[in-house]
């Protein structure tokens, strides 16, 4: 009998020791990624995490922030006006999201990436994809707020949207600022599920609201 108490001991050691050590590397990846500067920073972060998830095979978060790295080397690129690789840059990143996705149904981070990645293939053509990609960036985004309607994510991405657009089609600064605003706000008080869980997004909302006017 002790030694059978033993045994189930050092498997509970054993399985702690292994969710630590997967915390840790998760955070100091995510730690990376939070720094990145360049595309290729976040192309070689976007493969550490896939690499990662292929050994974990049943966690998202990997999988996850795989496609969010994807997703920001892009983004970095459209900033730059560099458009032309939007849309392999999206198939890569939407590849990833997949998998974090048949990992964990119904969830509101994943679709936040999901809005994402309609919003880097949109910009290949606004005018032409609006009507397509726009659409579907509402549509995942609308699901993601019915999950979690106080995510700060969300209401970013959403100020994004407001700031960007020009008025004659909706859009407004004003607005967009009032959104980031209540980002922020959000932010002070949204608690993660736990530090592997995505946190990313406040330093955009404060530095929009202190670039204003």
């Amino acid at each position: 009998m002790k030694k059978l108490m033993l045994i189930f001991a050092l498997i509970i050691a054993t399985s702690s020791f292994a969710q630590t050590g997967f915390e840790k590397i998760m955070t100091e990846k995510t730690a990376k990624l939070e720094h990145a500067k360049t595309p290729e920073e976040l192309g070689a972060i976007s493969n550490d995490f896939t690499r990662i998830g292929e050994k974990e095979k049943t966690q998202w978060l990997p999988f996850y922030y795989a496609a969010h790295s994807t997703i920001e080397k892009g983004r970095l690129l459209m900033r730059t006006g560099n458009v032309a690789q939007l849309d392999p840059i999206a198939a890569e990143a939407q590849k990833s999201l997949n998998k974090a996705s048949e990992l964990s149904k119904e969830n509101a981070e994943i679709l936040i990436l999901q809005k994402m990645i309609h919003g880097l293939k949109m910009m290949v053509d606004p005018q032409g994809r609006f009507m397509s990609e726009g659409m579907l960036g509402e549509e995942a985004l609308g699901k993601a707020e019915k999950l979690d309607p106080e995510n700060p994510r969300i209401t970013l991405l959403k100020a994004e949207d407001t700031y960007f657009v020009p008025e004659q089609f909706g859009g407004s600064k004003t607005k967009g600022l009032q959104l980031f605003q209540k980002s922020l706000d959000q932010f002070k008080v949204y608690q993660p599920k736990s530090a592997m869980h995505p946190t990313w997004g406040r330093a955009e909302a404060e530095y929009f609201l202190a670039s204003k006017p």
